[in-house]
């Protein structure tokens, strides 16, 4: 091995994924060094509580309850970040970037609210930004975007990207458990926080489609204009629907490149039973990439957990080792991209799609024909509708429409119209129909 010497690191935490890295180093040290040509020393470690047993042998490492000592330590090269959230995360990682020291980091939240600031400073003072696990997992989606697809134009990506949600929609679908219920056994595994706000409202999936879309697209971060939508109103009711109309239901983020602009969304869809993302089920992630000389591809595997998110983590070290000192300052920009592009986004209400509709009304004769004909007066056709039969003694039915492509502001409209029905008890359900072709 042609060694230039061993690379110190400093890791801040000591949570599932700090202690999969202690884990994996440990490990794989002899063939990481290897193949990065030098080896890689853990000197230090912060964690708030560091007396607490960990399911890691933390011998040899230095260990400080202030996580500024460990960005602090003259000997630290690379300060991996894991605790996650945006502050001390925040200042963490600028005071490792002012001292000229690397970063890598999983933190998504931290890079798609406050990226413009971080990237920024890397760029200041000539260091490197690195965040391969804050995207899938152990799935390489930014190094695939990055280099593998370097020579393409990306036209969409497609993914499902939070486990959480993918895990609670395959729980009801399989095993026919409400949402609550699924959520339960969600956080019986392990997937799910004791507060999921973040997994089922949709946020952490928006945090990684931001990032990816400014990978693919070289765009500045914009997570504030990405259109917003969880889990928690999908009820096995629709699942049942959408197995009538042989699709099934998915938590996707889709940025898409038009001559619009870029679509940036994340939230429910139906997607049919015969797509690729259809058959992704459990906690699984996979990301559904359209390239314009690679064509389609598709990339699957454990989007969160210890080793798994380890991995993508000491991959960006390895990347970092194996780069000269001399250049460094000449490292592949943040984004991928020299110039950042000033690509629109275009509003939700611009986009066209088809929709999933159900209503629950009261039990009339016409009803049906009422709701296709106020539906035609605002331009949206019906491709296929379903009239549930009411149970005995009920004064209630449930109809459930699939409509053609329409502009979401007309859809927006002729729900507001049926809403205000008498007819109509509850408010309408709508799930977006998505294809992926």
């Amino acid at each position: 091995m042609n060694s230039r010497g061993s690379l110190n690191l400093g890791l801040l935490g000591l949570g599932t994924v700090g202690c999969g890295v202690i884990n994996l180093l440990r490990r794989n040290g002899d063939e990481i060094a290897r193949r990065c040509g030098r080896s890689l020393n853990l000197v230090c470690a912060s964690a708030r509580d560091i007396n607490k047993r960990r399911a890691a042998d933390l011998d040899g490492i230095s260990l400080h309850a202030d996580p500024m000592a460990v960005v602090n330590d003259e000997r630290v090269e690379i300060v991996l970040e894991l605790i996650g959230g945006i502050e001390p995360a925040r200042q963490l990682a600028l005071a490792t970037l002012r001292q000229g020291k690397r970063l890598v980091t999983a933190n998504k939240a931290l890079l798609a609210e406050c990226g413009r600031e971080i990237f920024s400073a890397a760029d200041k003072h000539a260091t490197r930004v690195a965040y391969e696990a804050a995207v899938a997992g152990g799935i390489p989606v930014i190094k695939m975007l990055r280099e593998g697809l370097a020579a393409n134009r990306i036209r969409s990506i497609a993914g499902i990207i939070n486990g959480t949600s993918n895990y609670i929609l395959s729980e009801m679908a399989a095993s026919q458990k409400s949402f609550q219920e699924a959520l339960g056994a969600a956080q019986a595994c392990g997937y799910a926080e004791a507060d999921p706000s973040l997994d089922i409202g949709g946020f952490d999936a928006a945090h990684k489609l931001a990032l990816m879309a400014s990978v693919a697209f070289g765009m500045p971060l914009d997570y504030e204009q990405i259109h917003i939508e969880g889990v928690d109103a999908i009820d096995l009711n629709d699942l049942s629907y959408a197995a009538e109309f042989k699709h099934v239901i998915k938590h996707v983020g889709i940025a898409r490149h038009t001559a619009c602009g870029v679509e940036l969304r994340v939230h429910p869809v139906l997607l049919p039973q015969r797509s690729l993302l259809a058959h992704v089920g459990g906690a699984m992630n996979a990301v559904f990439v359209d390239a314009d000389a690679a064509g389609p591809s598709l990339y699957y595997g454990a989007g969160a957990g210890s080793e798994p998110t380890a991995s993508a983590v000491l991959a960006d070290v390895i990347d970092i080792a194996r780069m000269p000192e001399s250049e460094l300052g000449d490292a592949m920009p943040s984004l991928s991209f020299h110039t950042l592009s000033d690509l629109p986004i275009v509003p939700m209400r611009e986009i066209s799609g088809s929709h999933y509709l159900r209503l629950k009304v009261k039990d009339r004769l016409g009803v049906l024909a009422q709701l296709t004909g106020l539906l035609a007066e605002q331009g949206v056709s019906i491709e296929a509708a379903l009239q549930k039969e009411p149970l005995p003694g009920a004064d209630t039915a449930m109809i459930v429409l699939l409509t053609h492509q329409v502009k979401e502001a007309l859809m927006n409209k002729a729900i507001a119209m049926i809403e205000r029905l008498d007819e109509v008890i509850d408010p309408v359900v709508r799930i977006r129909v998505e294809t992926l072709d």
